[in-house]
């Protein structure tokens, strides 16, 4: 029987011979887990974008709502007022009508607007756009 020496070198070389196999194994299932996550990232972004404009639409169309509530509040509270006795100091005819509710702050850009004939009033408020409440009217008899 014939002993064989081998060197340092040798041995690292036979022993990285035998580690390759499970080395190659655990490489092919690192990148199928990778594909695999790109895959459900993939999946995730397809099924979150139509939520994310659906949410966009949503939040739009609650604004509209929110405005519209705030402008309806104040043309009944300013109404309220005109009625007990306040349109008497106002000329006949139809004119800008400044409003002293701090929530007309949060309304988007528009006007209130009065019209006068005999005892008959009509507040109106109407924003400048589209899409930002609609327009909100009332009507009364002064008393």
């Amino acid at each position: 029987m014939k002993l064989i020496s081998l060197t340092n070198r040798q041995r690292e070389n036979a022993q990285c011979a035998e580690r390759q196999p499970i080395a190659f194994a655990r490489a092919r299932e690192r990148g199928a887990l990778q594909a695999d996550l790109l895959v459900a990232m993939a999946i995730l972004a397809v099924a979150m974008l139509p939520l994310s404009a659906g949410f966009f639409a949503e939040q739009k169309v609650l604004r509209s709502h929110y405005w519209h509530a705030v402008a309806m509040e104040i043309v009944d509270g300013e109404m309220e007022i005109l009625v007990a006795g306040e349109w008497r100091a106002l000329p006949e005819g139809t004119q800008t009508y400044p409003v002293k509710a701090d929530a007309a702050k949060n309304l988007p850009p528009g006007k209130f607007t009065l019209t006068r004939t005999g005892k008959t009033l009509r507040l109106e408020w109407a924003p400048e756009k589209g899409g930002s409440g609609g327009a909100v009217v009332r009507e009364a008899e002064a008393r």
